[in-house]
């Protein structure tokens, strides 16, 4: 466990931990570990501290969660500007007395700190129906390599000017600056929620789910779930070799009408267990679907592929272990795969060079969030290069000339 004022990322450190209370504060921090020829590792709730490889030079840590100031909050014109050391459920409760919310599923809400979810791009299922976090940022404040508190964006949604600069920081893991500051727009609270399940064979999946993506509804989240993750969740589905979730947010009569509408295209289709859970029914099941992903799996695989060939990949990856754990964002084409047996490094690295090559043949590539530390450097853990890599090390060098930020986290080599 880490000391009270240290803090480990991976098997580095310990690094000492600095506590900011004001952005002038974590200015003065910059600006002295720069002199020092220290490294600045931001962290927050530490949720996804084991995202990326481990840090490549000593330095300091600097705890965000002092920063938690709402600084601006026109309900009507529904935006809101936070530090961004909130937490996601401090600002989702907040947001909900004005009947409103950011639609943006983030697992462990209680300790993720916006600023973090944001350096990541976390997502989840209802990517499908409302986005990511890069459709809902506006506006954004960073602290860079001199201690400068820097801006992009505004307060205001139709803010054009100027380079988009919001959107490089977010999923840049906190190696570009330190976000300080965020403007977000805003969604109301559906009125109604629905979650309709059911289970099929292998043999009808590619079938059902080509048949989902041309239905005459408009689902916000579909989610496939093989065996073993369904069992796992223990929410009373189907025990066939797959489960599909459908989801629906809108007002009462729309979602009525979308949920009899697909019984009704499904109703000759081969599936089991064919079931509708409504409101407060369903939100046991919607939770579990958002922290899933989030589970402390040995290793965890991200796949980001065309939506069509989630079906194949799947059965491909589940043909690879008989512990996989599959859980797809099959709307978004996106598909987390989980391990949890003793498997040895040889036969890792084969496993995800196969499943490389398919979501690569799906115009797409496959992650590593997640695996033993020892493993960082031998696994690609952000997958095929994509020849765009001389681009994010300008990009890097422009902004963060003294490597100061998260060095060697994300970017090999710096």
């Amino acid at each position: 466990m880490d000391d009270i004022n240290a803090c480990r990322i991976d098997d580095f450190g310990p690094l000492s931990l600095v506590r900011p209370q004001s952005v002038p504060q974590i200015g003065d921090i910059v600006r002295r570990a720069a002199a020092e020829g220290q490294a600045i590792y931001p962290v927050g709730g530490r949720t996804l501290l084991h995202i990326g490889l481990p840090p490549a030079r000593p330095g300091v840590a600097v705890d965000l969660r002092g920063l938690v100031q709402v600084l601006d909050y026109p309900a009507r014109d529904m935006t809101v500007t936070v530090q961004a050391g909130i937490t996601v459920a401090q600002l989702q409760a907040l947001l909900a007395t004005e009947n409103q919310r950011l639609p943006i599923d983030v697992p462990n809400a209680e300790q993720a700190t916006l600023g973090g979810v944001l350096a990541t791009n976390v997502s989840g299922p209802r990517r499908f129906g409302f986005g990511t976090l890069r459709d809902y940022v506006i506006g954004i404040r960073i602290i860079n390599d001199q201690g400068q508190e820097v801006k992009a964006g505004g307060r205001v949604v139709k803010n054009v000017a100027g380079y988009d600069l919001c959107k490089l920081h977010i999923g840049a893991l906190g190696t570009l600056g330190i976000i300080s500051q965020v403007t977000l727009k805003l969604r109301p609270l559906p009125e109604c929620t629905s979650l309709v399940t059911f289970g099929c064979e292998t043999a009808a999946l590619d079938h059902l789910l080509d048949q989902l993506h041309a239905t005459r509804t408009r689902p916000v989240c579909l989610d496939l779930l093989n065996r073993a993750v369904a069992s796992e969740l223990r929410m009373d589905l189907p025990e066939t070799p797959w489960v599909i979730v459908v989801g629906f947010e809108d007002n009462n009569a729309a979602v009525s009408w979308q949920v009899r509408q697909l019984f009704q295209e499904l109703a000759h289709e081969d599936i089991q267990g064919l079931e509708a859970r409504a409101g407060s029914a369903s939100e046991p099941l919607w939770r579990s679907l958002v922290e899933h992903t989030a589970s402390g799996r040995r290793l965890t695989f991200k796949a980001n592929l065309l939506p069509h060939a989630v079906s194949s990949f799947c059965r491909q990856a589940e043909e690879l272990s008989a512990s996989m754990r599959l859980h797809a964002h099959a709307g978004s084409g996106i598909v987390y795969g989980h391990l949890d047996s003793d498997l040895t490094l040889p036969r890792v690295a084969a496993m995800l060079k196969e499943l490389t090559e398919a979501a690569v043949r799906a115009e797409g590539n496959l992650l590593l969030p997640r695996c033993p530390v020892e493993w960082k450097r031998e696994l690609p853990l952000w997958g095929h290069e994509r020849g765009d890599l001389w681009l994010m090390r300008q990009v890097k060098d422009k902004l963060d000339p003294q490597n100061l930020f998260n060095p060697g986290r994300f970017l090999v080599g710096t």
